[in-house]
């Protein structure tokens, strides 16, 4: 018998688990019995995120991380293998942005965004590859966004102008679904399976303070509201598990029926 969504015995990796959906990605996961490691800069910010969370301790852990240095990924991946003889999944969902102008945003800018947002999960397939090809499997999910798939409706952020969608960030996620169908074609061969997921509008805490804005943003979907962190894990859960072993290359889109309006 196929325990469907059991991740029982799965060891998962999730870079960027401790920020407002990483967070409840992680709890899912751990929900369902993987055993997490976050990868990430800030321990203290790890440590106050799941301290006070109800999960067993013994199943996570956190790993020094920096995405934007290949050596450190391989170092970090080295290690979680060392300890527990696998990776089964790798989560790809950190990410460094900075700059918002359409009009005056700098080179220095784009590159930075390019960099933090397409590139580092080049850089963190490139190092899990050679885990995944000794294996002879593994998953690689990666996170995309709604506007890696459609523009912005500019009209939404007239009154709100501070929330506007920068051009790096939609161009980066962009080539982030085209980067998984790459690897998803590429390391089919090996067992391996790459999938992304796209969240459609899932404003943190501290946006859904500005209620015009959010009430902008609910308009524009097909259910009338905004995402709740808890509405995307469980894509997360499924592509992990073995209910997903043959998908791979896929865009998973979790938006509430934006991008279909």
């Amino acid at each position: 018998m196929v325990h469907t969504f059991d991740l029982k015995n799965k060891v998962v990796l999730l870079t960027g688990g401790y920020g407002h959906l990483g967070k409840a990605i992680a709890e899912s996961l751990l929900y369902h019995q993987a055993t997490l490691y976050v990868l990430g800069r800030d321990e203290a910010k790890f440590t106050a995120t799941f301290n006070s969370m109800d999960v067993d301790q013994s199943q996570l852990h956190f790993v020094a991380c920096d995405i934007s240095l290949s050596e450190n990924l391989k170092g970090a991946f080295q290690h979680v293998f060392d300890r527990e003889g696998k990776i089964d999944v790798l989560i790809n969902n950190a990410f460094y942005s900075k700059g918002q102008s359409p009009e005056t945003m700098t080179d220095e800018e784009w590159n930075y965004c390019i960099d933090g947002t397409l590139s580092s999960v080049f850089r963190s397939i490139k190092a899990i590859i050679p885990f995944y090809k000794k294996a002879q499997q593994g998953k690689i999910i990666n996170v995309s966004s709604m506007y890696g798939v459609v523009a912005p409706q500019f009209e939404i952020y007239d009154d709100f102008p501070q929330f506007l969608n920068p051009p790096h960030y939609g161009a980066a996620k962009a080539g982030v679904i085209q980067l998984t169908k790459y690897y998803a074609s590429y390391l089919g061969q090996f067992g391996v399976q790459v999938n992304t997921v796209t969240p459609g509008p899932f404003p943190s805490d501290a946006v859904q303070q500005t209620t015009g804005f959010v009430t902008a943003l609910e308009s524009k979907t097909s259910l009338n509201r905004i995402g709740k962190p808890e509405d995307l894990a469980g894509s997360f859960v499924f592509l992990a598990s073995d209910a997903s072993n043959f998908i791979t290359g896929q865009n998973i889109v979790v938006d509430g029926g934006w991008t279909s309006k």
